[in-house]
């Protein structure tokens, strides 16, 4: 008996842990478009606000946390769960994973916002000159890459979720102008809107990779690394970030519909800083954006780190440094941000048509296979794949 409650105590993490995870996964996920996005959603539907939402988190919130869920069910590795639907292709997946999160998409989308949020209180400030000095501080940052997981749940995340909570309650309930009530779309379509807007976030795409930094990160917290415990430790985190992101889309949709009359004069990757401006001030507005600021230039840490981790496993037998494969990395990252983060939404929009729908499929059909033994995935995912490509250059 004492045995069995033994074993027990050793198989779970503590819940510190867990809370630590949770905010870990949190943080990571809440980069370029989870902050603009749902800013988007509110300010566009307004009225309908609800059944935007529904489609929102079934694809910013659900998906990208069945890819969580997937990744676990292969404890954490990347390479066999893609490898599934064969050697080349899942390479060539993995490539254009990291190359869509990394410094061809996620990484500059990251640095976009920041600027156009900043922009808003320093009207005099030079893309080219914050690019290069945010790719300075992510090249500092990552270097030290031991530390990143602890900075992203210990330090940054309680300060950055305060933040979101005093935007969200002032603006909700002490300064806001009252929900605007016209509906611009009707229900169907604003669910849809919602579906569409959700896809954007391209959290799936980053959920593979970031899974596999907790998942080994619970392993080295776990006495045994049973597998089954890993998966509840795994899915324990999975619920505080899913819960937390959650929160963040409703409230920040709710203050963009709020508010949608005074952001009708800005563009859309200005809604963060002109809502910081607007509910408190500027003096106490650009503090907050520059938390939120500092947690997308944490994501892109998490990202730089991996990318220059895969770009040195990639290039082996030549032994790349990992300071030089970062280095690499962050160089591209700075000429793809210089289109700026409109520019790069557009240049990203067709190949996320193209690609996610194939992506969903793999990560349900690795759940079937690790749960029910379902081991087709090759057939199913070509066939999407070819549909996809078809109908985005019809």
């Amino acid at each position: 008996m004492l045995m069995s409650k033994s074993l027990t105590q050793t198989n779970a993490i503590a819940p510190s842990h867990s809370i630590r995870n949770g905010f870990a996964l949190f943080s990571m996920f809440f980069g370029a478009g989870n902050v603009i996005f749902p800013l988007i959603i509110g300010q566009t539907v307004k009225g309908n606000l609800f059944f935007s939402l529904c489609g929102l988190m079934l694809t910013a919130i659900i998906v990208p946390f069945s890819g969580v869920i997937s990744i676990s069910l292969f404890e954490g590795n990347y390479q066999n769960y893609f490898r599934r639907v064969g050697a080349f292709p899942g390479f060539m997946i993995i490539l254009l994973l990291f190359a869509l999160i990394g410094p061809f998409g996620g990484i500059p989308r990251l640095i976009g916002l920041s600027y156009s949020s900043l922009k808003v209180y320093i009207p005099s400030l030079k893309l080219l000159i914050f690019s290069a000095v945010s790719c300075v501080v992510i090249l500092v940052f990552s270097i030290r890459k031991k530390n990143i997981l602890k900075i992203l749940g210990l330090v940054l995340t309680p300060i950055l979720l305060i933040s979101l909570c005093v935007i969200i309650v002032k603006g909700t309930f002490f300064s806001a102008p009252g929900l605007h009530h016209g509906a611009s779309l009707k229900p169907l379509k604003a669910f849809f809107y919602g579906i569409k807007e959700g896809y954007n976030t391209m959290d799936l795409l980053a959920s593979f990779f970031f899974a596999s930094m907790v998942y080994k990160k619970i392993r080295s917290q776990s006495h045994t690394g049973e597998p089954k415990s890993m998966m509840i430790n795994m899915l324990k985190a999975s619920v505080i970030g899913a819960f937390l992101l959650a929160l963040v889309y409703v409230g920040f949709s709710y203050v963009a519909a709020t508010y949608c009359q005074e952001l009708s004069t800005v563009s859309s990757d200005q809604y963060l800083g002109k809502i910081g401006q607007i509910v408190l001030g500027k003096h106490a507005g650009i503090i907050v954006c520059l938390t939120i600021i500092m947690s997308c230039l944490t994501t892109a840490i998490a990202l730089s780190s991996l990318c220059a981790d895969f770009l040195c496993d990639l290039f082996k037998e030549r032994k790349p440094s990992y300071p030089l494969s970062l280095l690499i990395v962050l160089v591209l990252t700075w000429g793809v941000s210089t289109l700026e983060f409109s520019g790069i939404v557009r240049l990203l929009n067709p190949v996320l048509q193209i690609c996610y729908p194939s992506l969903l499929a793999i990560t349900i059909l690795n759940i079937f296979y690790k749960v029910y033994g379902f081991k087709h995935i090759k057939i199913p995912v070509f066939i999407i794949f070819v549909i996809m490509l078809i109908t985005a250059f019809l």
